[in-house]
């Protein structure tokens, strides 16, 4: 059965609720990239909210209407990470005891968060939809109220308290981006746009690997973690069809070049959810040139990931260099290989010189090294200058 949407008085009745307590997050314009995408970009920066994402919005609305039975019987919830963290920290705030199924592959980072906030951690199958199962059970068993991460109404208004802000914030808005994964957080700024600023567009981005809204029905691993959720709501389908202006997909070589061009640019950490909406942009997938907002959902990314996507991020910018050369294997070979670097400004980062178990040439051994640099053009002078020498230059990748 699908459950009614929210109205624009229920996500006016939330915002008064989460006063004080949920931040009103900023807009930052952004002359990076305005410059790349050619339209004036702003970010609405939910990676800075309580519990580094927007989902504390609904899940403080939705504690907040609890019974006194309710919550003497606890919370329980289904969560890739954020909306479990919201939960368990809202949950402690009211004193209701929470109790989170989070997928065992999930990001360590927000598993010891929604711990540390104080609920019960579950870790329980391969993804979302086998957390959502057991959840269930748990609440049908234990008598807890099951919080649904978007296909529940107060949870939907609570985000849609991020329509109330941009309407306010951001005059001669054109465009909106907002990440979609289950669809709560575009549902709900959806209803409250489209009845405070009808003539904005509002289009979703989902990852390419789970882009259930866009129609695919093939399912991989993504980075986007966040937004990673085979099987929509039946309430946000509903929502979105009427409310939504269009959909579109990244891939994750582009999430990846929006995490690495916030921080760096930007000084502003994105999870991979949190970045789907500016690599949009970047990758020219949305229509319209007017004054766009892009939704940075959430920051809460795991650092190991973090550190993997910075690095495949300057690799591909041109910013680090990676190859394999071969030398004769005599005193002297490897200074005169490490001089011609430093004459072309390369900075050595590690160097790993190989004499046994590869097939080579007796009197030849094999050098591996990883440099920063400044660009592609200078990887480019620099392979230039290392083949003139007579050196047979393999890149890495």
């Amino acid at each position: 059965m699908i459950r009614t949407a929210p109205t624009l008085a229920d996500i006016t009745a939330a915002r008064e609720r989460i006063a004080g307590i949920a931040r009103v997050t900023p807009v930052y314009p952004s002359e990076t990239l305005s410059r790349l995408t050619g339209r004036e970009v702003l970010l609405k920066a939910e990676n800075l909210q309580r519990t580094g994402a927007f989902k504390i919005r609904g899940a403080v609305n939705r504690i907040a209407l609890l019974s006194d039975d309710e919550r003497a019987a606890g919370v329980v919830a289904a969560s890739a990470g954020n909306h479990g963290q919201a939960l368990a920290w809202a949950a402690r705030e009211a004193g209701v005891p929470a109790t989170v199924f989070v997928p065992e592959d999930a990001p360590m980072a927000k598993v010891d968060a929604t711990r540390n906030y104080g609920a019960r951690v579950q870790l329980t199958g391969a993804g979302f939809d086998e957390c959502l199962a057991d959840a269930f059970d748990y609440a049908d068993q234990e008598g807890a109220t099951f919080v649904h991460a978007f296909e529940d109404p107060q949870v939907i208004a609570g985000q849609g308290t991020i329509g109330l802000e941009l309407a306010e914030q951001v005059e001669g808005l054109d465009t909106l981006v907002v990440p979609i994964g289950g669809g709560g957080l575009a549902s709900g700024i959806a209803l409250a746009l489209t009845e405070l600023r009808p003539d904005v567009r509002i289009v979703g981005v989902q990852a390419a690997a789970m882009a259930p809204f866009a129609g695919s029905t093939s399912f991989g691993w993504t980075i986007a973690d966040g937004i990673a959720v085979k099987h929509p709501g039946e309430l946000t389908s509903a929502i979105l069809r009427d409310r939504l202006d269009d959909i579109v997909t990244v891939d994750d070589e582009a999430i990846s070049e929006a995490i690495v061009l916030l921080l760096e640019r930007l000084k502003l950490v994105a999870e991979g959810a949190g970045a789907a909406s500016v690599a949009a942009l970047l990758a020219g997938r949305v229509e319209r040139t007017g004054r766009t907002v892009a939704l940075l959902s959430g920051g809460n990314i795991d650092p190991t990931l973090l550190i993997s996507i910075a690095r495949h991020g300057l690799t591909l910018a041109g910013r680090a260099l990676a190859f394999r050369t071969r030398l004769p294997d005599r005193p002297g070979e490897l200074i005169k290989l490490l001089s011609l670097i430093a004459e072309e400004r390369g900075n050595i980062v590690s160097v790993e010189h190989h004499r046994e178990g590869l097939d080579m040439p007796v009197g030849e051994s094999e050098v591996e090294l990883t440099l920063t640099m400044r660009g592609r053009e200078h990887c480019d002078q620099l392979v230039g200058a290392l083949e003139a020498a007579g050196y047979q230059v393999n890149r890495l990748h």
